[in-house]
């Protein structure tokens, strides 16, 4: 049975456009590509976000050429930032960002973790949560603290551990039916791939690159550390088997 708080806490850490103020749309630069149809600097409103910041083309951005924005997810640190400074907090967007990242793992981890962990997790959860919107924290540097906790984790859970895939150039790779199960697939390539009736059960997809991936027909239901944007910029559809607490994203064939 799922904990109270970890579930309070997904509810959370997901973007929420209706308490922003758009940040996500001012702050980072776009480069036109596959997913991005125009260059945007750094700082300058898309042309899109409407006066009352909200998306003009929300409801058709794969088909308008931003893909990129709709797989997007500022894991609640958006609505945040907005709480906290309004408009003005944009300057801090890209680390509350980041910070905000950490805690929906940190979350995910004491989700799974055995007892030995989850005081040092919990502890770096709190941490993570009291740095959001200071100026003083090394991101960079707590990033990396959090994430030998975070690998830690995984492979405690993942005992006795499968292929380690770790960082792998998969893309494009037929991988249908693979045994993927309890696999260290963190930062792996899988663009493209076809993971069609794949077992990726206990596998870590720890920043995994999964755009474009077909997963039709995988088991993803206790796959570790897999995020709703991964799944966005993957290919799905009704036979997919995800943990009962994600939902498939609309754009997927049902």
């Amino acid at each position: 049975m799922t904990d109270p708080l970890v579930a309070r806490r997904r509810e959370l850490l997901r973007g929420e456009c209706a308490g922003c103020v758009g940040l996500c749309c001012v702050v980072p630069a776009f480069a036109r590509s596959a997913d991005f149809a125009i260059d945007k600097p750094a700082g300058m409103p898309c042309p899109h976000l409407e006066r009352d910041f909200r998306c003009a083309i929300h409801h058709r951005l794969r088909s308008s050429g931003f893909r990129g924005c709709a797989v997007f997810d500022c894991f609640g640190a958006g609505q945040e930032v907005t709480r906290r400074h309004g408009t003005r907090g944009a300057a801090g967007f890209a680390a509350a960002r980041q910070l905000h990242e950490l805690l929906w793992y940190l979350n995910e981890a004491l989700a799974v973790a055995a007892p030995g962990l989850r005081g040092a997790l919990a502890d770096a959860y709190a941490a993570t949560e009291a740095a959001v919107g200071t100026e003083t924290i090394d991101v960079g540097a707590h990033r990396a603290a959090v994430n030998a906790l975070l690998t830690r984790t995984s492979e405690q859970v993942r005992e006795p551990g499968g292929a380690n895939l770790r960082g792998a150039d998969l893309a494009g790779k037929d991988l249908r039916g693979a045994d993927l199960r309890r696999a260290n697939l963190r930062g792996a390539a899988l663009l493209g791939a076809d993971l069609s009736r794949a077992d990726l059960r206990l596998a870590d997809l720890t920043g995994a690159d999964l755009r474009g991936a077909t997963l039709a027909g995988a088991d993803l239901t206790t796959a570790l550390f897999l995020t709703r944007p991964q799944l966005a910029a993957a290919a799905g559809d009704a036979s997919t088997r995800l943990p009962d607490w994600l939902t498939r994203p609309p754009h997927w064939p049902r």
